[in-house]
């Protein structure tokens, strides 16, 4: 924990990187320019990181929506495959 937390247990890079799931994105490439100039993540770190946040029973209770939306996403992401 990095001291600033609100009670939920998620560290501050956690709740921001929910925080920018939460956005919409118009146009390509403009999430991952948000990922690394707001963030200072390679977007494929900050998708690495994602991944294991949408498993964190933390984050579920911090943003029990958009971490709901993007499990539903993964999974169906996994079922074309």
């Amino acid at each position: 924990m990095d001291g600033d937390g609100d009670g939920d247990g998620l560290g501050r890079r956690e709740r921001d990187i929910l925080a920018l799931e939460r956005r919409g994105f118009a146009g390509p490439g403009a999430k991952e320019r948000a990922v690394r100039e707001e963030l200072g993540l390679a977007p494929v770190r900050y998708y690495q990181l994602l991944n294991a946040l949408l498993d964190d029973p933390r984050a579920l209770a911090h943003d029990p929506v958009t971490v709901n939306r993007l499990r539903r996403v993964r999974e169906a992401r996994r079922a074309e495959r």
